[in-house]
């Protein structure tokens, strides 16, 4: 391969990874799996204990879900038409526009997010999933851990290559 032809492959390749088509299917849409996931177990064990807030917490986390998911697809949906759009990858970074910031509001709903799945883990309630839930859950992960690990093969190739 020519020099002219890798430097050719590598852009596209790096501006694959930085779309919003990319973005949205393999981290966004599975961060909102998550919180739908857990804003539905939230919202089953509160009406089972008969805890209002619990039950109330849910159902905010499922709306909050929803409506993120919405934007993902939408944003997903932008760029296979290759239009322009006006909105973020989730409410939280939507906010972080009015101040200007919305990649440190993006990086404050992933922190959210990570802070979601590590509580489902460690307080048991990810076996409160149903089977299809559960599949859903397993869905989410494969496709984050495994769009992480061609973002990281496909940089430790170009700092292979680009040390030769």
């Amino acid at each position: 391969m020519t020099r002219k032809n890798y430097v050719y492959m590598k852009k596209n390749i790096e501006i694959f990874y930085k779309s919003p088509f990319f973005l949205g299917l393999t981290i966004g849409i599975p961060f909102c799996l998550f919180k739908i996931l857990f804003g539905g177990v939230a919202f089953r064990i509160g009406a089972a204990y008969s805890d209002f807030f619990l039950t109330l917490f849910g159902e905010i986390i499922i709306f909050w879900a929803g409506t993120d998911i919405l934007m993902n697809f939408g944003k997903i949906f932008l760029d296979i038409l290759h239009k322009e759009n006006y909105f973020e990858y989730c409410t939280i970074a939507q906010v972080g526009r009015i101040f200007q910031k919305p990649a440190v509001f993006l990086a404050l709903d992933t922190l959210l997010s990570f802070s979601i799945i590590c509580f489902m883990l460690w307080s048991g309630w990810i076996i409160r999933l149903t089977v299809f839930e559960s599949y859903l859950w397993y869905f989410a992960t494969t496709l984050n851990l495994i769009s992480l690990s061609l973002v990281s093969l496909h940089i430790e190739i170009i700092r292979s290559r680009e040390s030769e």
